[in-house]
């Protein structure tokens, strides 16, 4: 399929700005492959979709406040830093985001904090918005992270318009957040309350966690019309024995697999056996998902609603068929869903 083919009006005031009050009361569309139907219902009806030995799999990935705001040598020209990856090494070096890029270049050095006390060099370029940036830091690892973490800002995306509050700090975080290392939150799952968990847990249905640490890559844009010469940036990926255990007893079950957001099932289908199984993994992936492809592991997804001609968008195509899902995109803008990060949800069954 072509690029051109995952367009769609959507309607800027559609974008949320802010969470829903509670997590669970945001819209929940339901589409029903096997029907071709589509029903409209609140997120906490979502146990009604589930029984026991169902599995959901979560992404447990942390979002760590990556916006900097920091100052040029000479000039003090205001500059925004996007922390991307820590680089390997005692160096302590990352792969950064630097916003006006024009204004900086090897070299340079950056200043933060009220009094400029933590100090970067840029070290490397990139590309044309990124750069290698080194810190200037000799004490403790754990003071020097704690350090990043007080001058970082929730990374909130920049279509939304408003700057980060106290609030966003808990709600851009899912409730089975633990390990950090995104720069952008497993949006899908913000939907999930503990309380959500605990009545779906009575009804038997079980959690597994893998770890995809989000990056941009995932909402970068496609530059190409062909699907098929589209690269993704790599993202780092956990799936351990526990996880493997409950996916693969669930598959010999014939039980609902729903993935929960498309960071979940790209973390799963990039460990998959030539059976069709799951199995561990630790590294990286670049997987990309685009019509025609056929799952290995999850037989239900539950996912945010996407903006236009996104690789998220394109994987929940393959999920549910290409058709089918651009009629439920239609009924989402018809019926005022809310798009993206904050926004509604949909199961896909």
């Amino acid at each position: 399929m072509k690029l051109s083919s995952f367009t769609f009006e959507l309607p800027q005031n559609l974008i949320a700005q802010s969470p829903a009050k509670n997590r669970e009361d945001a819209k929940l569309m339901v589409v029903d492959r096997q029907k071709g139907k589509i029903y409209h219902k609140e997120f906490k009806d979502i146990t009604s979709y589930f029984n026991d030995k169902d599995l959901m799999v979560v992404n447990n990935t942390k979002v760590f406040p990556a916006r900097m705001y920091g100052r040029k040598e000479k000039t003090g020209a205001k500059i925004e830093v996007f922390l991307l990856r820590e680089l390997n090494g005692p160096q302590k070096l990352w792969d950064v985001l630097v916003d006006p890029a024009r204004k900086i270049r090897v070299g340079n050095k950056l200043y933060f904090g009220d009094d400029g006390f933590l100090v970067a060099e840029v070290v490397d370029n990139t590309t044309s918005r990124g750069r290698t940036i080194r810190f200037l830091w000799d004490g403790p690892d754990e003071e020097f992270k704690a350090i990043l973490k007080s001058l970082g800002e929730t990374p909130l995306p920049k279509y939304i318009k408003r700057k980060p509050t106290d609030d966003d700090a808990e709600r851009y975080q899912t409730v089975f957040a633990k390990h950090e290392g995104a720069v952008a939150a497993p949006t899908a799952g913000l939907h999930f309350s503990k309380t959500l968990m605990k009545k779906l847990e009575v009804k038997g249905v079980d959690f597994a966690e893998v770890t995809l640490h989000v990056g941009l890559g995932t909402f970068r844009s496609i530059e190409v019309e062909d699907l098929s010469k589209h690269k993704m940036d790599a993202e780092y990926v956990e799936v351990d024995a526990k996880a493997v255990e409950m996916v693969n007893k669930a598959k010999d079950n014939k039980s609902k697999i729903c993935a929960i957001g498309t960071t979940s099932v790209r973390a799963l289908e990039s460990s998959v056996t030539a059976q069709g199984y799951l199995k561990e993994y630790k590294g990286w992936t670049n997987l990309f998902i685009h019509p025609p492809y056929d799952f290995n592991i999850p037989n239900a997804m539950v996912t945010n609603f996407h903006l236009p001609k996104t690789s998220l968008l394109i994987m929940v195509s393959a999920f549910t068929g290409y058709d089918l899902l651009m009629e439920a995109y239609n009924e989402a803008v018809k019926q005022k869903y809310r798009f993206y990060s904050y926004g509604d949800a949909m199961l896909i069954i």
